[in-house]
């Protein structure tokens, strides 16, 4: 049985060891490449060609294995904008393909997990069902299908074993960690390893999520500027509701600036407008998640990953950010202390000198969201030495997780897709004390 079979969990060993040969494939290339530079060729062409077979490879691994692996390429594809521009070519298109595309599962087995979620009379309540995944990602695979009631339907069926896959995956990967580092241009991602493994059990959970896109859905019902599908059905492991028509969020990059911005600034406005309005935070940013309809609205799926927040985001966010833009070093530091995210070892002016470029985007009228933006601040993040090391002492409170996910998720995507736009305006309606 192949690992893009119908049980992920029987292929643990054979899982590890796929993974384990990411980094053993990418040391056997490095060792060529450097026979072909012994040989006479330029060491440009060499590279370039490392980094294509690097991204390659990275992508035919994580994308067949599914599970925590493909999850792990989805969450870096997010930030692929931070890589140095010599290396985010290759990178660029083959971890875009993994926000929304997987080899599929055979429709049998489909039609076993329809069957064992709904029992027999699965086929009088879903009448028509396109064999043929509309997506395919890490956990499960969406089909479209007909409602009996003739709706068009979204029929989400988690693969058979994901569980036990993606907590092998994580725990290899988190294993692996430094030595893939090369393989992502030298990102760390053990951090992003440790904060999927923590979120595990809420993705797996299809009655969670049903709960929460139906509150997000009702809560968004006739906004003139959002969709959120309804749900219909939902049992732990299959998820049926409205069918949305559109085009994936990754394709604006390619259209008019106009048009571009208009659709970045609907999409970063659904991220803040979500705990305003419905009291939930949609917290997996990714493109694949979002669907620009054929009337200009912005269609949301995906609600597996989501923090609730019935008061809306926290006051003390926009209270500081205010405080910041003002000038006001010593506030700043006495609002974070009070927050739990610094301590007295932490200079009022490094905190400042820290925070200032991710203040930017809200203190001027409208702003230019690039990747050269974003690998500017994610080199100084980094950067132990920079700013008296404040990166390092900074602490992230369990309250702010998602929060801090979003934010740096949300102004990669912008920065991906090159927008300009009002910042601070969305910030002023959505995000409370910061208007104040």
């Amino acid at each position: 049985m192949s690992d893009t079979d119908d049980s992920l969990a029987r292929s643990t060993f054979r899982r590890g060891a796929r993974l384990a040969s990411l980094p053993l494939g990418f040391a056997g290339r490095a060792t060529l490449g450097l026979g072909k530079r012994l040989g006479g060729s330029s060491p440009e062409a060499v590279n370039a060609e490392l980094q294509e077979r690097a991204a390659e490879q990275l992508f035919k691994v994580l994308g067949e294995l599914k599970g925590g692996a493909m999850k792990f390429g989805q969450t870096l594809s997010l930030f692929e904008a931070v890589l140095p521009e010599d290396v985010a070519g290759p990178y660029r298109e083959h971890l875009t393909r993994l926000q929304d595309s997987a080899p599929p599962m055979p429709t049998s087995r489909v039609h076993a997990v329809l069957a064992r979620e709904f029992g027999a009379r699965w086929r009088s309540e879903l009448i028509e069902l396109d064999p043929r995944p509309a997506a395919a990602a890490s956990i499960g695979q969406v089909h479209r299908g007909v409602w009996r009631d003739g709706r068009q339907v979204a029929v989400k069926v988690q693969y058979p074993g994901a569980d036990q896959a993606l907590r092998s995956d994580l725990r290899q990967l988190g294993r692996l960690s430094k030595v893939i580092a090369p393989l992502a241009g030298g990102m760390d991602v053990k951090p992003l390893v440790e904060e999927m493994t923590e979120r595990i059990s809420e993705e797996l959970d299809y009655l969670l999520e049903a709960e929460h896109q139906q509150q997000a859905a009702a809560g968004f019902v006739g906004h003139p500027e959002f969709v959120v599908p309804a749900v219909l059905a939902a049992t732990p492991r299959v998820l049926v509701s409205e069918w949305i028509e559109g085009r994936p969020l990754s394709t604006v990059r390619d259209d008019p600036a106009e048009q571009r911005n208009a659709i970045g600034l609907t999409y970063v406005r659904f991220l803040f407008a979500g705990p305003a309005t419905v009291g939930l935070l949609h917290a997996d940013p990714h493109p694949g998640n979002f669907k620009v309809l054929p009337d200009g609205r912005l269609g949301v799926v995906d609600f597996g990953l989501v923090a609730r927040m019935p008061a809306g985001l926290p006051e003390a966010v926009g209270r500081i950010l205010r405080i910041a833009e003002l000038g006001d070093a010593e506030q700043v530091h006495q609002g974070l202390k009070a927050e739990g995210f610094v301590g007295d070892d932490v200079s009022a002016h490094d905190l400042m000198e820290y925070l200032a470029p991710f203040v930017e985007p809200a203190a001027v009228e409208e702003f230019q969201f690039s990747r050269e933006w974003m690998r500017d601040q994610f080199r100084r993040v980094r950067d132990v030495q920079g700013a008296g090391g404040v990166g390092l002492r900074i602490n992230l409170p369990p309250s702010y997780l998602l929060i801090h996910r979003v934010w740096l998720g949300g102004l990669a995507v912008l920065s991906q897709l090159g927008v300009k736009a009002a910042f601070g305006k969305v910030l002023e309606e959505f995000l409370p004390a910061y208007a104040r």
